[in-house]
């Protein structure tokens, strides 16, 4: 069974706690939330304390995405605030390993992420201390684009690296996921899909989770 992850990034920043309830109301898993500093990426969302006033509003787990230079210096700060997993891009952890360790000392999930550009071989040396692999399937920083087609082959690569490395590990999938793309990726091996417009821009947010699930699951 896929794990939901609806995408706070596409949803309304007034509404937040309402557009909680309702992923909730339809089954979602965890909730991801796209934490980006303008300078990794070209966009600025939210940060500690946001998420620290998020927490109160419902028990699913928090799934964070670092897309920020030097996600070190935060760690701390977003695992206080209510992080369950903490994922950082390998594109801005020169010392990865040590970052892992941080991020894992914490009692968090510990994962990595690639962009699009970025080979998942050079995953290899990491997977085994990690958690979670997230694969891009968009560039980074704006929710609503297209879906990049060799991403599926990609997920299928290093689904195959993580039966050897790493059984049991979390292959999570973000960018351009609906319910056209979500069977394919699921087939290819992912097993967390993340989804912003196809959840938060429907006019049934509960129903959308619903659906997203039920196209995953037929793979």
């Amino acid at each position: 069974m896929p794990t939901i992850a609806p995408s706070l990034l596409a949803a309304d920043f007034a509404d937040l706690g309402r557009q909680i309830a309702l992923a909730e109301q339809g089954g979602a898993d965890w909730l991801h939330l796209d934490v980006m500093d303008g300078h990794f990426v070209p966009n600025i969302t939210i940060g500690p304390p946001v998420i620290r006033s998020l927490r109160r509003r419902t028990s699913l787990p928090f799934d964070v995405h670092l897309m920020i230079s030097d996600p070190d210096r935060y760690i701390d700060d977003f695992r206080a605030a209510g992080a369950d997993s903490i994922t950082v891009h390998y594109e801005t952890c020169p010392h990865l390993h040590r970052t892992v360790q941080k991020i894992r000392s914490t009692g968090a999930r510990a994962g990595v992420c690639v962009n699009p550009a970025t080979p998942e071989s050079l995953l290899g040396e990491i997977l085994p201390f990690v958690d979670m692999v997230l694969i891009m399937s968009v560039n980074p920083g704006f929710g609503g684009q297209t879906f990049i087609e060799a991403s599926v082959e990609k997920i299928r690569r290093t689904a195959a690296m993580a039966r050897e490395a790493r059984p049991g590990l979390y292959l999570e999938v973000d960018g351009g996921i609906d319910t056209t793309t979500a069977p394919r990726v699921a087939q290819a091996g992912a097993n967390v899909l993340v989804a912003g417009q196809a959840i938060f821009g429907a006019s049934d947010i509960a129903a959308a989770v619903r659906s997203l699930r039920a196209a995953a699951s037929a793979s």
